[in-house]
């Protein structure tokens, strides 16, 4: 063999040796920036957890409930909205009935034309300690203080006359600066959670996809908590609610069309958004 046919392998050994290492450092750097990608995702959607977890603690808010039931209902609610009036006696049957193993929390999202001023009396109600008279007793009077899905500010008063207010302290507290830092948390949060209807429900954490009295039943059987820790939160009381839960935030027209379609079939289907009075967040 020629001393030339043995140098001639060493001539290409280098570029082998820089190619090499070329693909290597490639590898290195994908590999990492993976690795780093991931990461990063990892600390995004812990974030976006954290976020969704604070945003649904409702620590703010006015609860109903044993603190440390299995089972927690978020209540995305207008107090002008009608199937929030349909379906709020049937969630308070429930904690009258297991109040150890529910606990409900109300938030306050005005959808509709006015329904700042009712929210505000309901916050303020909560100075007095009667929050929950005053949410019952307009719910109960809901039709004499709205028209047209418009809340009438000068007819919410009388209405819940009974509930026994201090209406001079309460005209004065629903000025409070604290009343429109909650109402703007409360707001916050929708937006954040995407709430763009009332009501709107979270149990433990997790939306109520499909809207219905069957729906937010199951839910709250079946709530995280009691099915990690292996627990039953017992017979519901059975309360029917109609399909015009669904529909009463329909244009009359509109309300006879989804009925007729829709008739028979009970706490089935999504909520219907107001097409009168009410807004996006």
């Amino acid at each position: 063999m020629s001393k030339k046919s043995l140098k001639s392998p060493s001539k290409g050994m280098p570029w082998l040796v820089i190619i090499a290492a070329i693909v290597i450092l490639i590898v290195i750097t994908l590999t990492a920036t993976v690795v780093i990608q991931g990461e990063d995702d990892r600390v995004a959607q812990e974030s976006f957890d954290d976020a969704r977890v604070a945003a649904l603690a409702s620590e703010h808010s006015p609860t109903m409930g044993d603190p440390n039931a299995p089972v927690h209902i978020v209540e995305f609610l207008d107090p002008a909205c009608e199937t929030c009036a349909l379906f709020y006696p049937m969630v308070k049957s429930w904690l009258n009935e297991v109040p150890d193993k529910l606990r409900l929390s109300i938030r306050h999202v005005p959808f509709h034309n006015g329904s700042e001023y009712a929210v505000r009396v309901l916050e303020a109600a909560r100075a007095q300690d009667l929050y929950w008279e005053t949410l019952e007793a307009m719910l109960a009077t809901q039709s004499q203080w709205t028209q047209n899905h418009t809340v009438i500010p000068e007819r919410i008063l009388p209405a819940i006359e009974s509930v026994g207010l201090n209406l001079t302290r309460l005209e004065t507290d629903m000025n409070n600066f604290d009343i429109k830092v909650r109402m703007e948390r409360d707001t916050k949060d929708a937006v954040f959670l995407k709430v763009r209807a009332t009501p709107q429900y979270f149990v433990n954490g997790r939306e109520l996809m499909e809207f219905g009295h069957e729906q937010l039943a199951v839910a709250a059987h079946a709530g995280n908590d009691g099915l990690q820790r292996g627990e039953e939160i017992g017979e519901l009381p059975e309360r029917r609610v109609h399909n015009r839960a669904v529909l009463v935030d329909l244009d009359p027209e509109q309300r006879g069309a989804a009925a007729e379609e829709q008739l028979g079939v009970e706490g089935r289907g999504r909520r219907q958004p107001a097409q009168h009075g009410q807004r996006h967040l």
